[in-house]
């Protein structure tokens, strides 16, 4: 039972865990690229002064030492004259980027993977603008260095997951231990309280019926207070039943499997609650689609359809409807209860199947509900491993749908 909380426990530690090593690798690459690219544009930018420096207009033409600067095989220098004609260029690659000197002194990556900086060269003594000096270099070792930093973080994060993955399924279990102890002696009191009330509530139950069956052995004004202990009394007796089957399906009660007639069985429950139906003038239908089988505990599958009925007809008011229908989709079977009653709030539509919920806790007595119908219903469906949805608006009505894998 505790299998899914233990799984998603498991789950949200992986998932805080990811969340933070996600935001420490972000930032992680983020400062080391920052600086990674900080460094790379400080270089190219020393080596364009050097480049500028180095070039000087001697007697009307423009000259670049070449023989001064050393750059590595990455690294390019290029001289041009105030047309954009090259003077000079240093360097084993070669550049097929015409001159850009809109961006001067700005960063431009290129399409092949190279960064450049064009700067801006002025004579010496007449500080005219005699031309520019770019110089380039190449991305491929900034880019390799952060590709094996992007591998080694990635895999980083993977071992933690991994490892953190078995550490959560240790702490879980560990973590879960004692609830799931505690909730197997509470499960056990449940039954064993149950089962023990039973014969108290026959006794209670047989003499006020026959109190009642006999009226004038008693006084006239005892007769109201007989019938309030059989009422108390039903009620008891229905709710430590309802306790009972339910410890039951904790502790994977074995199904009396066999082939059940769908349509027969609806068609008698329909029948059963008939008079009541009419005392309400409510429309009852029944749409069946013929031959309709489910393989499963006879007695079980008749208290869910029984308790979704009673519902049905508790909460729907006079003159209205309820309309219970049954087909086969492929190969499931389709049962859906359809009521046009008071309906369920939004907010409570996830807590009806809770075991003692009530969207009105106030008159739970008065009304001999118990809020346990729902959650005996949604554990006898669980047993048959199908399903139950509910779809409702307030003041419009219900719909339950049942969906079982046809046997």
């Amino acid at each position: 039972m505790f299998q899914k909380t233990r799984l998603q426990l498991t789950l949200a530690y992986l998932g805080v865990l990811s969340l933070i090593l996600t935001l420490f690798t972000v930032a992680v690459r983020w400062n080391f690229t920052r600086s990674l690219n900080q460094q790379f544009n400080f270089r190219l930018e020393n080596l364009a002064k050097a480049a500028a420096f180095n070039m000087d207009n001697d007697e009307g033409k423009l000259e670049a030492d070449e023989d001064e600067i050393i750059v590595d095989r990455q690294q390019i220098i290029e001289w041009f004259d105030l047309e954009g004609k090259m003077v000079g260029e240093q360097g084993e690659s070669e550049l097929d980027t015409p001159l850009e000197t809109k961006y001067l002194e700005q960063t431009q990556d290129y399409p092949n993977s190279i960064r450049s900086i064009t700067k801006p060269v002025y004579h010496s003594e007449t500080k005219e603008l005699i031309g520019y000096a770019r110089v380039s270099e190449s991305l491929g070792e900034l880019n390799n260095t952060l590709r094996r930093l992007d591998y080694g973080l990635g895999s980083g994060i993977a071992i933690a997951l991994l490892a953190s993955g078995f550490g959560s399924i240790w702490l879980t279990r560990r973590a879960m231990e004692p609830i799931e102890v505690s909730f197997e002696r509470l499960k056990q009191f449940t039954a064993d309280a149950s089962h023990e009330l039973r014969s108290p509530l026959m006794v209670i139950k047989t003499n006020a019926d026959v109190a009642l069956k006999y009226p004038e052995g008693i006084r006239s004004k005892d007769t109201e207070k007989f019938t309030a202990i059989a009422s108390a009394s039903n009620q008891m007796t229905r709710l430590t039943e309802n306790l009972l089957l339910l410890a039951r399906s904790d502790q994977a009660i074995n199904l009396q499997k066999e082939l059940v007639d769908l349509n027969l069985m609806l068609k008698e429950l329909m029948h059963l609650y008939q008079s009541q139906a009419q005392e309400k003038n409510l429309e009852w239908q029944l749409e069946l689609q013929p031959e309709l089988y489910l393989l499963g505990d006879r007695i079980l599958l008749k208290q869910v359809f029984t308790n979704l009925l009673q519902n049905a007809l508790y909460y729907t008011p006079q003159d209205g409807s309820i309309t219970v229908k049954a087909k086969k989709i492929n190969s499931y079977l389709n049962i859906k209860i359809q009521d046009t009653g008071i309906g369920i709030a939004p907010e409570n539509l996830d807590l009806i199947f809770e075991r003692f919920w009530r969207a009105d806790k106030s008159r739970s007595y008065q009304s001999g509900k118990s809020g346990l119908g729902l959650a005996i219903v949604k554990e006898i469906v669980t047993l048959h491993n199908g399903s139950i949805s509910v779809e409702s608006e307030l003041e419009k009505g219900s719909c339950f749908s049942l969906c079982f894998l046809e046997n």
